[in-house]
């Protein structure tokens, strides 16, 4: 059995003419009348009784409706299926982020793609450091990857999408506490919480150079495995921490102040990157959604 035997048997069964269900099908009534019997002859049973004046169903015809219109429902959500990824109208998208700062951009990522591409699934998967998140990326273990990083791979495309910059988290007891901004040099003989130094790892990298171009090796009291674990010890007054604006942003605890740097140093803007020769068009379609959210404005 055949879609188009189906297809040629659904019309002469809504129709009940061959003529008018030969017109619909653009094709001519001889064949029309050939498909119906080839398809009787294979279901071993007459589907209808013909005459000179009419056409009418045999219950083995009546029977055939149902199943066969369900077939070619189903063929039709098939093709439109089809059609949808090839338009990048559905599909899988694996996002990796890394960070606290990222959280809110991803949030919003995926709402809009809730409501501008419903039929593309995401699949989030938070990292803690930006490194590892690109490594799943040229690994090809996620499509889109959102982080800080100092080196790109050559076959990886990026864009910042997010401006950033570098400010002190203090306990609101500290001296300094009150300042507008600081350089880091006042804080030479302060101990700090630092992130831990993995490759790649931005913030550690930053204290580095900040200290070193102004003449001193930071003292590290204490390293933390995470951004919120950092500013609880700073809370706690053990010590001051090199953070992100975008994390001053969001952040609750009224003991705990940020004082923006005037020191300047390499970017930490926030980028999204992706393989530069992935053919996943459900990609294309979210790294649309990720350009309109457009907050390289940002201090």
């Amino acid at each position: 059995m055949e879609i188009s035997q189906l297809r040629a048997f659904l019309a002469v069964a809504e129709e009940l003419h061959f003529g008018r269900a030969a017109e619909r099908l653009h094709m001519a009534q001889p064949p029309l009348s050939r498909i119906i019997k080839q398809l009787e002859r294979e279901l071993g049973t007459r589907l209808l009784d013909r005459t000179t004046r009419s056409v009418k169903l045999t219950s083995s015809g009546q029977a055939l409706i149902a199943p066969a219109s369900e077939v070619l429902e189903s063929l039709r959500r098939a093709e439109d299926a089809v059609r949808s990824a090839d338009d990048g109208e559905s599909g899988l998208v694996r996002i990796a982020f890394a960070g606290v700062s990222t959280h809110p951009l991803v949030a919003r990522l995926a709402r809009l793609v809730r409501s501008q591409r419903p039929g593309i699934q995401l699949e989030l998967s938070s990292q803690n450091f930006a490194q590892p998140a690109m490594t799943k990326l040229v690994q090809s273990e996620t499509d889109i990857a959102f982080g800080r990083w100092d080196v790109i791979p050559a076959d990886i495309a990026s864009k910042v999408v997010m401006r950033d910059s570098l400010v002190i988290a203090l306990p609101d007891t500290h001296p300094l506490a009150g300042a507008r901004r600081l350089s880091i040099s006042r804080l030479a003989t302060d101990g700090f919480i630092s992130l831990p130094a993995y490759e790649g790892a931005v913030l550690p990298d930053r204290l580095r150079r900040l200290a070193h171009d102004n003449g001193f090796v930071p003292s590290i009291v204490q390293v933390a495995p995470d951004t919120q674990t950092a500013l609880a010890l700073v809370s706690a007054e053990v010590g001051c921490h090199l953070t992100l604006g975008s994390v001053a942003g969001n952040a609750t605890d009224p003991h705990v102040v940020f004082v923006p740097l005037e020191d300047f140093t390499t970017d930490v803007d926030l980028r999204a990157a992706w393989r530069r020769q992935d053919p996943n068009p459900a990609l294309r379609a979210v790294l649309a959604e990720v350009m309109s959210l457009d907050d390289t404005a940002a201090a």
